[in-house]
């Protein structure tokens, strides 16, 4: 059996406040898989592996220290968490599920049969069982639980009640023996088996622990307990944390004798790396060509699952109902968003801004994705100021009084609101800069707020009347389903974009009674759904990066592709 992390926690990125990070933390993701479609000069090499040496895997953001799948709440420790821990199912260089703890098999895609590996240890001695997947499931569900994660669970048959107190269990969950359970949804679904929460909890480690208090407790932040080939054996809070090998690791003997996770300062990184004191970091895509100059050090670029856009704020949705209650009016003319993207220089802003690093999407599913439309069936919307003018003119936005702004069909001022977040880093602001330039260009006056960064998302997601159009950032997940940020009755579509035939064309996708279980015919529907909101344009699809990391020239056997790196077990240090 292959043995890699799963890229699960991307699915539980997109579908967790989690998954803001990708907007705001810097356009950093981590993730695994062993059968490697790009591999790198840190692959296996013709001179003889060496046993031990200290792997300093580096980040620059200090972790928030919650090291345990179901609580996590950003990418640096879901990084770390990949280092010692390890999931039921993993995901091949497609994105498709793969047994690795567990094999499943179904026949109606509602009730799945696990059967788990028999004798896999966890840190702490005790042997892994169902009762574990069991304890987590029931975990995320209960209704003390305060982290992001019960989208994962609530369509198990029964969840719901048990969340509301109205059942001591799941009724969806049936344990047939110690290796053994069935798991039965509430209805058959395409993706019932991706969107299931994959990670079992220690159950001797929270022992005790009332679900209120896990979040904050010793096996969560202090003494988490994995099932990856290192362990932890210390973490200083809010600067390292340091591994050992795990002699009992089921799935390979792992070949280095620590890994030290430190944090380094983004300003320090390049020196960090020249000197030989780090071994690897996810670097920013600015740094990459600075990387490349190095002798110590690999730059290694693979592809990526996330995309960036500027948002216009259509509506305002209500948080009880879930729905939206309200359309605004002032960037409704889907030609006023057009003009606006047509504006945009694109290959000119990754260039100056991500060092090439990255190259213009035409809709919102990165291009490494099996469901995404192929560019030849969008518009590209080139950049093209002259179209961008004509269709403002078209649409009545024209400079009635000389003042060298356009005005809006009603010949009153109009002015482009664009908000950014703030995390300190002056290149954000020059970036937004560049981008409000482009649409003064085409004559519609522009201003700029940068907002706090976590001020910023709190007034995304209540629909604050400041912010007009915004610029974000997702990641996808394994599954492509994009519903959580683009259905009318989402929290996350922060666009508040209200399409009945969008939301059709994504219920389609999943039903089983349209698509069976043919991924041909869900990438048809849904690139059907990607050639609509490309013309209806409620987002402008700025950019796809590439992936950017840094690995020294003495790490070997880490390797990558779309589902990020291989499993620390395969890696080792060569002096």
């Amino acid at each position: 059996m292959r043995n890699k992390k799963s890229l699960f926690w991307l699915l539980a990125m997109l579908l967790g406040l989690s998954l803001f990070v990708a907007a705001c933390g810097g356009e950093e993701s981590s993730g695994t898989d062993d059968e490697q479609e790009d591999t790198t000069d840190t692959e296996d090499s013709d001179e003889t592996s060496s046993e031990g040496g200290t792997m300093v895997f580096a980040v620059d953001s200090e972790p928030e220290g919650l090291f345990n799948w179901a609580f996590y709440g950003i990418v640096t420790d879901a990084d770390i968490i990949s280092l010692f821990d390890e999931g039921l199912i993993e995901y091949d260089e497609n994105l498709k599920p793969q047994p690795n703890l567990a094999t499943w098999e179904t026949e109606d895609n509602k009730t799945f049969t696990f059967k788990f590996e028999e004798g896999v240890k966890w840190h702490n001695g005790d042997e892994l069982t169902v009762h574990d997947w069991v304890f987590a499931l029931e975990t995320i569900a209960h209704p003390d639980y305060d982290g992001p994660r019960y989208e994962n669970v609530k369509t198990i048959e029964g969840a719901e009640a048990y969340r509301n107190g109205e059942a001591d269990s799941i009724s969806g969950i049936e344990v047939i023996d110690d290796y053994t359970i069935k798991i039965t949804f509430d209805k058959a679904r395409v993706n019932n088996l991706t969107n299931l929460w994959a990670y079992p909890m220690n159950r001797t480690a929270f022992e005790g622990i009332e679900v209120a208090d896990m979040s904050g407790s010793d096996p969560v932040r202090k003494n988490p307990v994995g099932l990856g080939p290192y362990k932890v054996e210390n973490i200083v809070p809010g600067e390292s944390v340091e591994l050992v090998p795990f002699e009992d690791y089921w799935n390979g003997e792992p070949k280095m004798d620590k890994i030290i996770v430190k944090v380094v300062d983004r300003s320090s990184v390049l020196g960090a790396l020249e000197k030989g004191e780090i071994d690897f970091i996810t670097v920013h895509p600015s740094m990459g060509q600075q990387v490349e100059e190095l002798d110590t050090a690999d730059l290694v670029t693979y592809p990526g699952l996330s995309y960036y856009y500027v948002g216009f704020k259509l509506g305002k949705f209500d948080n009880e109902s879930l729905e939206i209650v309200e359309k605004y009016d002032k960037y409704a003319d889907k030609r006023l968003r057009q003009a606006m993207y047509y504006a945009i220089n694109r290959e000119e802003w990754i260039d100056a801004f991500f060092s090439g690093f990255g190259k213009p999407v035409n809709r919102p599913v990165p291009t490494a994705h099996w469901i995404a439309a192929d560019d030849s069936e969008l518009n590209t919307y080139p950049y093209d100021p002259e179209k961008a003018k004509e269709l403002l003119d078209e649409a009545g936005y024209k400079d009635v009084n000389d003042d060298g702004w356009r005005e809006d069909p009603d010949g009153n001022e109009f002015v482009v609101k664009f908000s950014h977040y703030d995390v300190g880093d002056p290149q954000y602001e020059s970036r937004a800069k560049a981008l409000t330039q482009y649409w003064n260009d085409v004559g519609l006056q522009t201003e700029l707020e940068m907002v706090e960064v976590n001020l910023y998302y709190d007034m995304l997601e209540n629909d604050n009347p400041e912010i007009e159009v915004f610029y974000g950032g997702w990641g996808t997940g394994t599954d492509p389903d994009p519903s959580a940020t683009w259905k009318s009755n989402a929290l996350w579509n922060y666009t508040r974009y209200d399409n009945p035939e969008s939301d059709q064309l994504l219920d389609d996708a999943l039903d089983m009674d349209v698509v069976g279980t043919s991924d041909e015919k869900r990438k048809e529907i849904y690139v059907e759904w990607q050639k609509l909101v490309n013309e209806e344009v409620p987002m402008l699809y700025i950019t796809e990066l590439e992936e950017t990391v840094a690995v020294s020239k003495r790490l070997k056997g880490m390797e990558f592709d779309v589902s990020g790196w291989n499993s620390p077990v395969h890696w080792y240090i060569e002096e």
